[in-house]
């Protein structure tokens, strides 16, 4: 199955990384203001949604899906549903992290929705890579200068890390006390982690 990829409207700077994460067979949905970044990309979209009260109907000769502006779900999480119901099973988010912080952690909570559906899901920008991490082991190898472990569903029990600067055997992270943040995978490793009960986002920085 090919994979989906949602396209949002907060900005990109580096385009040439974000291309080189882009496959030829990817299914790519542009929502709303994210259709700013056609250009930028060198894509085109395979559906269009959008209330387009940030960026007019550019009335492509593509599937457009156009919604109220009052409604439950941004553009970006209803660009997601309906990857879902479309049958896609891996996800990766772009254009998702941006000035507006409460798009932001909207945003990343689509992580979580995904997870709930039994779907993959990773969001690029420009200075990171993010997934959720449970008790599938997740690799973080050394190409990347840090990561950080962060609660955001409010339960993360047995966490372990391995080699790592600082590792952690069977620990619990909350969201009151969020210590696991700057880690460094040791030179020449790579840095495995896992969480035997919840689950936590992983920011790998370039």
């Amino acid at each position: 199955m090919k994979r989906c990829v949602i396209v949002g409207g907060a900005d990109i700077n580096n385009y040439e990384y974000i291309k080189d994460c882009l496959g030829d067979e990817d299914y790519i949905i542009f929502c709303d203001s994210g259709l700013k970044h056609m250009e930028g990309l060198g894509v085109g979209p395979s559906l269009i949604v959008g209330d387009f009260d940030s960026f007019e109907d550019p009335r492509l000769d593509v599937e457009t899906i156009v919604l109220p502006c009052e409604k439950d779900d941004t553009d970006t999480v209803y660009g997601v549903r309906e990857g879902i119901k479309r049958g896609f099973d891996d996800f990766l988010i772009i254009g998702a992290v941006g000035a507006r912080l409460d798009h932001t952690l909207g945003n990343l909570y689509i992580l979580s929705m995904l997870q709930s559906f039994g779907k993959r899901g990773r969001i690029i920008d420009d200075y990171s890579e993010m997934e959720l991490v449970t008790a599938s082991p997740a690799m973080v190898d050394d190409s990347f200068s840090f990561f950080s472990l962060v609660n955001i569903t409010g339960k993360a029990k047995g966490v372990t890390i391995k080699n790592a600067k600082y590792p952690l055997e069977n620990a619990e992270i909350t969201c009151s006390y969020q210590y696991g943040i700057s880690n460094e995978v040791l030179v020449g490793k790579t840095a495995e982690i896992s969480v035997k009960d919840g689950a936590l986002l992983l920011i790998k920085v370039f």
